[in-house]
């Protein structure tokens, strides 16, 4: 029989806990390594494409993307023709704001409160008060209704969902064991943990995996390890086969009275906390190795040889970029601060005609921005610049160029 007592149990014994508590103190150590090591512009401008990319991936994982540059476009309200690709975009756009808006409004909530009901059912009304009624269905037509329980039982695959009056005391007693959580390492822990667990509530009609997912990551983000800088969604994405393994082999029961002491198992639960950490690390690894400024300076430099071996007009002229004159600019914009056309243009030691035509071709190009012509030039991402700046970071976008 269900009962409140049926999500146990939500934390493991402490005599499984020495691997899992490793995995947290080296991801805690690393994280923190590059969070001091990619303070400054590059890291600013890459915040706001690792949100499209946060999305990209987790609607991945539901079979609902669209490309990147789809996203991009969405972002500047450019939407498709196309009625299923116009709702693929609003999906994208819809998670970018939730993410970005929750960041901002939980900056100073703690680890522990963000395992309050209401910030669950916060990150589900966001998402779905951003799609119109016509998309806000489930596949059988029922309407979606943001941040509310579901009202009927369902299975997802072999796993029966707790019956819906259970929803609320269940939820409760999540929120009341992950909360009481001490220790920064174990608060990872019970991070991954309650990813599985709410889950396996499957507390609304739709929508849940992406609420988990978010959830994880916006808790993360509290502990202060991110910064917007990495996130396990990508992982899980890249990975999305046995993500959905250990989701499904974390709903099993207790095998023995070896396999913890309630009424599911906890050496499937250890094994997707294991799995939960080892995407973590994975990303913060891949963006320490990105972050490293000595190698990003030498992408610098390719990109504008690229660009000054592949010129394009803007208006009547062609675009002119220097390389190696434009990179010690773009180093100190990039490394450091923005820069005043006068001090950009003394970097650059050129006319100022020459001066000009680079600093318009590099902020045609996306590079470079300015919110008028007086204004001070600051470092961006565009798009395109990814395959050379951060290669691999996002593989689908390298496959759009």
């Amino acid at each position: 029989m269900t009962d409140v007592t049926s999500i146990q149990p939500l934390f493991p014994e402490d005599r499984v806990l020495d691997g899992p508590l490793e995995k947290a103190t080296e991801l805690t150590g690393k994280a923190r390594k590059l969070l001091t090591e990619s303070k400054g512009p590059v890291a600013t401008a890459l915040v706001p494409l690792l949100r499209s990319m946060n999305s990209y991936y987790t609607n991945k994982i539901e079979g609902q993307n669209t490309t990147p540059a789809k996203i991009e476009q969405a972002l500047k309200r450019e939407y498709s023709a196309d009625t299923e690709e116009y709702k693929k975009q609003l999906m994208a756009t819809a998670h970018i704001l939730a993410e970005e808006r929750l960041e901002t409004e939980w900056r100073d909530v703690t680890t522990s409160e963000m395992f309050d009901p209401a910030k669950v059912r916060t990150i589900h009304r966001l998402f779905f008060e951003a799609l119109p009624d016509a998309f806000r269905l489930t596949t059988d037509d029922e309407l979606i209704r943001p941040g509310e329980f579901r009202e009927k039982d369902l299975s997802v695959g072999r796993h029966m969902a707790p019956p819906v009056d259970l929803i609320p005391p269940v939820l409760e007693e999540w929120s009341k064991r992950y909360k009481r959580i001490k220790g920064f390492e174990h608060q990872l822990i019970a991070t991954a943990c309650s990813h599985h667990r709410l889950a396996w509530l499957h507390p609304f009609i739709d929508g849940n995996g992406r609420v988990c997912r978010l959830h994880s990551h916006l808790t993360l983000h509290a502990s202060g390890l991110t910064d917007g800088l990495w996130s396990p969604l990508r992982g899980f994405a890249r990975t999305h086969e046995e993500y959905y393994v250990r989701l499904s082999a974390a709903d099993q029961r207790r095998r023995n009275d070896l396999d913890g002491r309630g009424n599911l198992s906890q050496d499937e639960l250890v094994k997707f906390i294991h799995y939960f950490l080892d995407c973590c690390l994975d990303q913060v690894n891949f963006m320490l190795k990105m972050m490293a400024f000595g190698d990003f300076r030498t992408r610098l430099r390719d990109l504008l040889s690229y660009l000054d071996a592949h010129p394009w007009h803007i208006g009547s002229e062609k675009s002119v970029i220097k390389p190696e004159k434009s990179a010690l600019a773009l180093e100190f914009i990039a490394q450091t601060r923005p820069l005043s056309r006068a001090e950009f243009g003394q970097i650059l030691g050129e006319s100022d005609a020459t001066t000009r035509r680079i600093t318009r071709s590099l902020l045609d190009f996306g590079i470079l921005h300015s919110d008028s012509h007086r204004d001070d030039l600051s470092f961006e991402l565009p798009l395109k610049s990814l395959r050379f700046l951060f290669p691999k970071l996002w593989p689908e976008v390298d496959s759009e160029q």
